[in-house]
């Protein structure tokens, strides 16, 4: 799976920060100049990729 990062804006200004492909906490790494330039994190949700290790990931893609 490719990284990927997406923004959504709402029509009353909110914006959700999606990361996708990211394993552990290098989507935070990732994302992090994006939501320093959007402003204060109101919410955060993880998601299982968050949770899985590096190495995890790597070798689920192989087998694929």
């Amino acid at each position: 799976m490719s990284k990927t990062i997406e923004i959504v804006v709402t029509p009353t200004g909110q914006t959700q920060v999606q990361t996708k492909g990211f394993t552990g906490s290098e989507c935070r790494q990732a994302s992090e100049f994006i939501e320093k330039a959007l402003g204060k994190r109101t919410q955060e949700q993880l998601t299982a990729e968050f949770h899985q290790q590096a190495g995890q990931q790597q070798s689920h893609q192989q087998r694929h």
